[in-house]
């Protein structure tokens, strides 16, 4: 690695000791750089978030969550090459298995030698190793399980906007990788337009996006949007614990629409609560500031577009003023943030 940048690695691991000395390990090799340490999976995931490390080590018995819980949830939410670290790997080896169909790159055992050699000699080779296996695809043990843990536990996303609208979504959702929170829209628009504004979307941002239709559970990687005006769209909880289901309803104009922007959040705050991120575009009056403020009161993250990236700072205004806004952004800034807010909210719920 002469001349290249050393690698950057977080390290997790209960133990304070544990840590002191793989950090004094890797400060011996010049390959790598340790730019943080976590005692919990929780300090852990607002390292990863902040400092996007290029390996982390992690260690396998940890407290309220173990390294596996933790392991599936990186490679499901933030895939990246991970050490896992264990003291007693001969009777972890079904588990070792396991770790490296789930994505893991290595497994390092951390048990002292005979001849008392530092257990973290070989730390640094693994890590080098792994960094190396960056781009290779980790293999599912089961992709129904899988898809049932992000239904069960995933944020939903609820965005709504008007005047303005559709060029700030495409700019949102631009940010929006395939496999996307779900995530529900109302956009203020005719009805004869929605299908097309829909189809518009699709062919030009990575997640599928759809129109709303009355049942509709929501998944991953979809984008729904409301059909303008005839029925609100609204979520409700579905048959399965954690299941949310797009619902339809014919109900007067609210604000002087339907759908209505209120609507939609009104049923996440009731329903989504604390998971769910509520995000308010451009847009004249005031439909969706009430809504924002009840998702916020909910414990959901809530975001606005600033006065400067906004064709009309009637709505995003509305609910700043009202309070219901945590986060104001300009339009360049939001796609990202939505991704962050959701990345954290997940990692923080564990099976």
């Amino acid at each position: 690695m002469s001349g290249a940048r050393p690698l950057t690695v977080v390290v997790v691991d209960d133990s304070l000791t544990t840590r002191a000395l793989i950090a004094a390990a890797l400060r011996r090799d010049p390959r790598v750089k340790i730019v943080g340490t976590a005692g919990t999976p929780f300090e852990a995931r607002d390292l990863i978030v902040r400092l996007n490390p290029d390996v982390l080590t992690l260690d396998f018995e940890m407290p309220s969550m173990n390294g596996l819980q933790f392991l599936e949830k990186i490679m499901r939410l933030r895939p990246m090459p991970v050490v896992m670290v264990s003291g007693h790997l001969s009777s972890h080896r079904g588990l070792v298995e396991q770790s490296l169909r789930m994505g893991a790159a290595e497994w390092y055992s951390k048990t002292t030698t005979a001849n008392g050699e530092d257990p973290f000699a070989g730390l640094g080779d693994a890590i080098v190793r792994a960094a190396a296996m960056k781009r290779q695809a980790p293999v599912t043990v089961d992709t129904d399980a899988a898809s049932r843990t992000a239904s069960k536990i995933g944020t939903v996303v609820g965005i709504g906007a008007s005047t303005g609208g559709v060029e700030a979504l495409t700019d949102v959702l631009g940010h929006f990788p395939v496999a996307c929170p779900p995530t529900v829209i109302v956009q203020h628009m005719p009805r004869q337009f929605s299908e097309s504004f829909a189809r518009r979307l699709d062919r030009i941002v990575k997640p599928e996006v759809r129109l709303a239709e009355e049942g509709d559970v929501l998944k991953s990687g979809t984008v729904y949007v409301a059909s303008g005006g005839e029925r609100h769209l609204r979520v409700r909880c579905g048959v399965r614990p954690g299941e949310y289901v797009c619902q339809l309803v014919a109900a007067p104009p609210v604000n002087g629409h339907r759908p209505s922007v209120d609507e939609l959040f009104y049923s996440l705050a009731t329903t989504v609560g604390k998971n769910a991120v509520g995000v308010i575009l451009t847009g004249m009056e005031c439909d969706g500031a009430q809504g924002l403020l009840a998702m916020r009161h909910a414990g959901a993250s809530t975001i606005g577009q600033d006065r400067a990236s906004s064709v009309i700072y009637g709505m995003p205004r509305a609910a700043y003023e009202l309070g219901a806004v945590e986060t104001q952004l300009p339009l360049s800034a939001i796609g990202a943030a939505i991704l962050n807010l959701c990345e954290r909210r997940s990692l923080e719920t564990y099976p």
